[in-house]
C-alpha cells in the first residue's frame, strides 16, 4: 500500500511540474500558441469521402435531424381522429388546467395522463393559447393536479402542436 501512495505522490508531482514548465514558457512573455507554420490547415477536395444521407434525414420539426417524421410513429386512425374533433359533449365539467409534455410515442391511441383525475374516463382537451380541441382519454397519472400531464403522439399531431413544446391545455370531463 505504501509503494502505492509513493507512485501516486511521484505521479503527482510529475504531473505539477509539467504545468509549472508551460506556465514559465508563458509568462515569460513566450506565446504557448504554435505559429502558423506548424499548423496544417486541409481543405476537402472531390475525392474527399463525405457521409451520406439515410432516408428522411431532414430532419422534422420537433424530432431532431435524422428522425422520423410524427406521423409515421402515429398509429391512429382516421375514424379515431375523425371521433376526437367531433364537437364537445352537451355535457362537460371543466376539471382543471394543465402543461402537457410529449407522452410516450409507444402507446397508440388520443389520451391525456393527468393528476386531475382518478379513473380513466371519457374527456376533452381545449387549447389555451389558440383555437384548437379534441376528445381524448383521461388517463390517471397518479401525480398531484399540478404536476403537469402527458399527451399522446396522437393528440399532438391532431391539434398540430411541434411535439417539443410545452402545451397549455384546458381539461374537461365528458
Amino acid at each position: 500500500m505504501k509503494s502505492v501512495r509513493i507512485f501516486v505522490g511521484s505521479l503527482l508531482v510529475l504531473v505539477a511540474l509539467g504545468g509549472c514548465a508551460q506556465l514559465g514558457r508563458t509568462s515569460a512573455g513566450g506565446d504557448a500558441r504554435p505559429d502558423a507554420a506548424d499548423v496544417a490547415v486541409l481543405t476537402p477536395s472531390d475525392e474527399t469521402t463525405r457521409p451520406q444521407a439515410r432516408p428522411g434525414s431532414a430532419g422534422v420539426a420537433g424530432l431532431g435531424s435524422g428522425g422520423m417524421r410524427p406521423d409515421a410513429l402515429d398509429q391512429t386512425t382516421a375514424e379515431e381522429r375523425r371521433v376526437a374533433l367531433a364537437p364537445p359533449a352537451a355535457r362537460t365539467e371543466l376539471l382543471g388546467e394543465t402543461l402537457a409534455a410529449l407522452g410516450s410515442p409507444s402507446e397508440g391511441g388520443i389520451w391525456l395522463r393527468t393528476g386531475l383525475v382518478t379513473r380513466v374516463q371519457p374527456g376533452r382537451v381545449e387549447l389555451q393559447q389558440g383555437a384548437g380541441s379534441l376528445r381524448v382519454e383521461l388517463r390517471p397519472s397518479g401525480a398531484p393536479a399540478g404536476a403537469g400531464s402527458q399527451l399522446s403522439l396522437a393528440g399532438f399531431t391532431t391539434l398540430g402542436v411541434p411535439l417539443t413544446q410545452l402545451v397549455g391545455l384546458r381539461v374537461y370531463a365528458e
